[in-house]
């Protein structure tokens, strides 16, 4: 049995004004995952449950097959940080973080940035912050990982509480995991515990001193007054999300199924989900170079069962609010992609989440899924949208059911 497991960051959407009311994926030209679509079957999925808008790294583990109750989830902070190799073990703080611009009143103007920070200028403002901001009795490790976004670990001499709010106002963290908020503050939101004890009430006394003192270190930095200079928003703010601390151990994604597991992963949160779930990864050469993944495909099948590629692409220009964008982003990966997928192997596509344009965010609406293989009964899917998702064979499942309900058809 060989697999070809696709998750598409962001993929789901809703009817868009600017595309006559069909959704990004409607309206794209897609001919090799329709000619998919035409030799499966198709359904929708909620990736970790109705009415909750999820991130990315709890939602990879459900469409993985790896069902949390959420107190027992540990955190994208702990997860990007085991992906960015940070020493990190129970008791320390984790959390994952976004440079993003404010003005004089601590209002939000962007919460990246732009997305225009480049490496160099990243580094720049990281060095620094770890240079002069000083905590109390506690040491922190900050590490750039790309774009806008930073992991921030705290180490302090007694164990903290994760039990904390964050002080990005756009997620919200409800037992352990992040859930998008549909309306929220445009102002940075100050660490608070969530219970009355004093683990959780320093965790938020040290992400608030934080918070503080690295404000002042950017406000005058010489990349923001080079920015300033240039009149480009400024890195001046770092917003805090998504608190853990302790490091989880789960059942191996090979042991789970029984097969052989890799992976073509690119960010930090799938590196750190890939090893937790002890599967070997290959890292892409260049996030957006699909050409390349689609070859090692193949060539990863020689040796194991079943290959993972999380592609990114659609998720930003679906925050950014940019549905022709995004409408070419999912052209592009049809083309360059699944256009060089040279496999006779079962290709499953779905998604993480969706992030319709009209929201600019994640939203609790469902995920189209395909399995296609020529081992199973078709449907009469006719493309790979929503509009035949809905309509499909497979109905509506759950993200934790996507894999096994695939080896169920293939074995039957």
């Amino acid at each position: 049995m060989k697999l070809v497991y696709v998750l598409l960051d962001g993929i789901g959407d809703l009817p868009h004004p600017s595309l006559n009311y069909l959704t990004p994926l409607e309206a794209a030209y897609t001919p090799n995952m329709d000619r998919l679509a035409r030799e499966g079957v198709m359904g929708m999925v909620y990736s970790v449950g109705k009415k909750i808008p999820p991130e990315s790294d709890i939602a990879v583990f459900n469409m993985l097959g790896y069902k949390f109750k959420h107190e027992e989830y540990v955190g994208r902070g702990v997860i990007e940080s085991i992906g960015c190799n940070i020493d990190i073990k129970d008791g320390d703080l984790a959390l994952r973080g976004n440079f993003a611009t404010i003005d004089n009143n601590n209002r939000i103007v962007d919460r990246r940035v732009g997305r225009s920070l480049t490496k160099e200028e990243a580094v720049r403002l990281v060095d620094t912050i770890k240079k002069e901001v000083k905590l109390d009795s506690a040491e922190f490790e900050l590490v750039h990982t790309t774009g806008h976004r930073v992991v921030l670990r705290i180490r302090s001499d007694k164990a903290l509480s994760a039990e904390i709010s964050n002080t990005d106002p756009a997620y919200e963290r409800v037992k352990g995991m992040g859930i998008a908020k549909s309306k929220s503050s445009m102002k940075i939101q100050r660490c608070k515990g969530l219970d009355n004890n004093n683990a959780s009430k320093r965790a938020a006394f040290l992400v608030n001193q934080f918070t503080e003192q690295a404000i002042k270190v950017m406000r005058e930095h010489e990349v923001n007054l080079e920015r300033r200079k240039n009149g480009m928003l400024e890195a001046n703010c770092i917003l805090l999300r998504d608190a853990g601390n302790k490091v989880p151990e789960l059942e191996s994604i090979d042991d789970k199924y029984s097969l052989r597991f890799s992976c073509i992963v690119d960010m930090p949160v799938e590196k750190g989900i890939a090893k937790v779930l002890k599967m070997p990864f290959i890292e892409g050469e260049r996030m957006l170079d699909y050409e390349a993944k689609a070859s090692r495909v193949s060539k990863i099948l020689d040796n194991y069962d079943v290959v993972y590629v999380h592609l990114k692409g659609p998720d930003e220009f679906g925050h950014d609010g940019d549905a022709w964008g995004k409408k070419k982003s999912i052209e592009d990966i049809d083309k360059r992609f699944f256009g060089n997928l040279n496999t006779d192997a079962t290709v499953i596509i779905s998604g993480d989440h969706s992030t319709p344009c009209i929201k600019k965010g994640h939203s609790a609406d469902p995920i189209p899924l395909l399995i296609s293989s020529d081992k199973i009964e078709r449907d009469d899917s006719q493309r790979f949208t929503e509009h035949y998702a809905k309509r499909g064979s497979l109905n509506t499942l759950m993200g934790y059911q996507v894999i096994d309900k695939a080896l169920t058809l293939l074995r039957s």
